[in-house]
């Protein structure tokens, strides 16, 4: 049941379930104490220590079905149950000299254990069907009309796997096998005993392939699900469709988890901090100044941001990624506020309190938007935040402006900038724009202001793609 249970954990992070190793730990312990006899505990109890977000509980269920479903297959039995030691003996030499010849492999691993009752253990099983066409090219097709396409599917998989296996051969080497125990004086009920046996064994072995071949598709396709395209990810967020735009936004989760798990390592790895020298020379002055008492400086990687987003119609994808990303590693961050500028500044903080993050974007998106050709403002909009906001930034604060930095000839409002860098820890820019095209005239836009800002700025990322979005804040946590 541990395996089970380690196979089903594995499975749900492979569909994009965010479990740590702690509670992997907490979920056995919880078994533990609730017991395996009763499913509904049981059930409970894996739901309660595994899962963390409402969205998650859908993906929990289906494969909590997959993996612990009712009517598991049955395990062999022994066969032979009618003869005597003598008989059985001479069964079993029979059965040898068959197998000793028999090819191809898989066949040989088969028939032996629908003939003695010894269980393949799964990696015997898994061996059989990794070298199948179902674990390899998933195959095309549409389902019978009323039948869900997971079990279409499956039961099309099996089929074909069952006959790459050469299953049917099973059928045929039984009766050669009854035919040489008949010749070998067993009695017709003893061999009908022993046919109903290896009958149900041939049976519940279909089954244990079938389950085993389930979970196995159901981890190949969370796995394929959970691996961006790399085209995609390479893909200018300004030559991006529909299309591909939903589909990013369907994997940024995931990669976001990947960025949490990394955060969450980082932080673990900085709790301890480095060597205070000067601060263990004091402590240890009573010791003559031998360092008995170590002291170290204590890091906090868990930063506090404030998200200022251009909210231009030229940088809407990457806004909507940005927030997404950041507002989905809320645990690694220890306080959040979100702004979006067009001619003035707006506070959008409040769609993300009371929203998820993909239904706050979408209003952001429906209720912040230029009226208006050519209204970005930058310069005002830092000359509203400072005089409006400034409380919202303070020395541990990390503040990521994203935009283009194009004002339509408006003031930059550099001293504004400058005011908000000496209040905040870091500044920190994002720019969708190509750092060729920074300071030159634009006749859509016309000046570019950028090669102004980045002075003032602690670190300026080129985030045109996903990847390099992605990687602009990763840097933010270490």
């Amino acid at each position: 049941m541990d395996q089970r249970v380690i196979d089903f954990i594995t499975a749900l992070r492979a569909a994009g379930v965010r479990v740590s190793i702690a509670e992997t730990a907490d979920a056995m312990r919880a078994i533990e104490a609730a017991g395996i006899g009763t499913k509904d505990w049981f059930r409970s109890a894996l739901r309660a220590t595994l899962v963390k977000e409402p969205r998650d509980l859908p993906t929990f269920d289906k494969l909590f079905h997959d993996y612990f479903s009712e009517g598991d297959p049955p395990p062999l039995q022994q066969t032979g149950g009618g003869m005597s030691d003598e008989q059985r003996e001479q069964m079993m030499q029979q059965l040898m000299e068959m197998l000793e010849n028999m090819t191809p492999e898989q066949l040989r691993e088969l028939f032996e254990a629908m003939m003695t009752g010894q269980n393949l253990t799964r990696e015997q099983l898994q061996q059989l069907l990794e070298q199948t066409s179902p674990m390899q090219n998933p195959m095309p097709g549409m389902p019978m009309r009323g039948m869900p396409f997971s079990q279409w599917a499956l039961q099309r998989a099996m089929r074909q796997a069952m006959r790459e296996l050469e299953f049917d051969k099973l059928d045929e080497m039984l009766r050669e096998l009854m035919d040489k125990l008949r010749e070998a004086g067993l009695s017709e009920e003893q061999l009908q005993q022993l046919e109903q046996e290896a009958r149900a064994n041939q049976s519940a072995l279909a089954q244990q392939i079938a389950r085993e071949l389930g979970q196995q598709m159901t981890r190949q396709t969370a796995e394929q699900r959970r691996q961006p395209p790399e085209d995609l990810m390479d893909t200018p967020f300004e030559h991006m469709s529909r299309e591909q735009s939903e589909d990013l936004r369907a994997i940024v989760s995931r990669l976001a988890a990947q960025l949490r798990s990394r955060a969450a390592l980082r932080q673990k790895r900085a709790r301890k901090g480095s060597l205070d020298a000067k601060g263990t020379i004091r402590a240890n002055l009573r010791f003559q100044g031998v360092p008995i008492d170590i002291r170290h400086r204590r890091k906090h990687l868990k930063p506090r941001l404030v998200v200022i987003c251009d909210r231009s119609k030229s940088t809407e994808e990457v806004v909507r990624f940005l927030l997404l990303m950041v507002y989905t590693l809320q645990d690694q961050v220890s306080n959040t506020r979100a702004f979006a500028f067009i001619e003035t500044i707006y506070d959008i903080s409040t769609y993300f309190n009371e929203h998820r993050p993909e239904q706050a974007i979408d209003q952001v998106m429906e209720n912040v938007y230029s009226k208006r050709s050519y209204s970005t403002d930058l310069g005002n909009s830092l000359k509203e935040f400072m005089n409006e906001h400034a409380g919202a930034v303070d020395h541990r604060t990390t503040v990521i402006i994203l935009g283009d930095g194009r004002n339509n000839d408006n003031d930059p409002g550099l001293e504004h900038m400058h005011r908000l860098k000496q209040r905040a820890r870091r500044v920190v820019w994002f720019n969708p724009e190509h750092p060729s095209l920074w300071g030159r005239y634009d006749p859509g836009s016309l000046s570019s202001d950028m090669l102004k800002y980045q002075p003032l700025c602690d670190a300026v990322h080129h985030v045109s793609n996903l990847r390099q979005l992605v990687a602009a804040v990763d840097s933010l946590f270490t």
